[in-house]
Order: C-alpha cells, then sequence, then structure tokens
C-alpha cells in the first residue's frame, strides 16, 4: 500500500476546508473556535514528543503522534475559517 505525504494531506485539507473563506455561521465558528484536545490527549502528546526527541518511539507510537499531527492541522484550518468568519461584517435582513 502507498503513503501519502503529509504535504499532500496537508494541502488536501486545505483545498477541502477553504480557511480562507469566511463562510460559517457566527455559531458554528463559535462552536469551531471550542474544539480543542482534552488534557488526556495533551499529556499524551507530551509523551511522545518526549519519546520522540529521544528516538525511543515505537511504530505504533509513531502512528498516534502522526494522527495527533493530522487532527492538529484540521482544528487549525478549521480554526482559521471560523476566526475569518467571525471578523466579516454582519449581514443585516
Amino acid at each position: 500500500m502507498a503513503t501519502v505525504s503529509p504535504s499532500f494531506e496537508a494541502d488536501l485539507l486545505a483545498r477541502v476546508i477553504k480557511p480562507d473563506d469566511a463562510e460559517l455561521s457566527p455559531q458554528a465558528a463559535k462552536f469551531i473556535l471550542t474544539m480543542t484536545f482534552t488534557e488526556t490527549d495533551r499529556r499524551e502528546m507530551d509523551i511522545l514528543a518526549n519519546k520522540a526527541r529521544q528516538g525511543t518511539l515505537s511504530s505504533e507510537e509513531q502512528a498516534a503522534i502522526d494522527s495527533y499531527e493530522r487532527i492538529g492541522n484540521l482544528l487549525s484550518l478549521l480554526k482559521s475559517k471560523a476566526r475569518l468568519s467571525l471578523q466579516r461584517p454582519s449581514e443585516s435582513p
């Protein structure tokens, strides 16, 4: 099975999410801005990052770190779109 490069995944997500288009409702944008990793996930990411620096990650741990990175990139794109959507002038009826 062929693997996909992280930069291809990031580019594809950016094309799908269109973070520069301010098209979210204020409610949707505010909700997206509340999305974050749990404290447990942040602790796990810290542990994995330390192991990565030491060069002691197992293949399973590397897969986990890759998943955290992909989800983090997705959240960043969504939050960028949300912030831009909240900055646009309100539409009057």
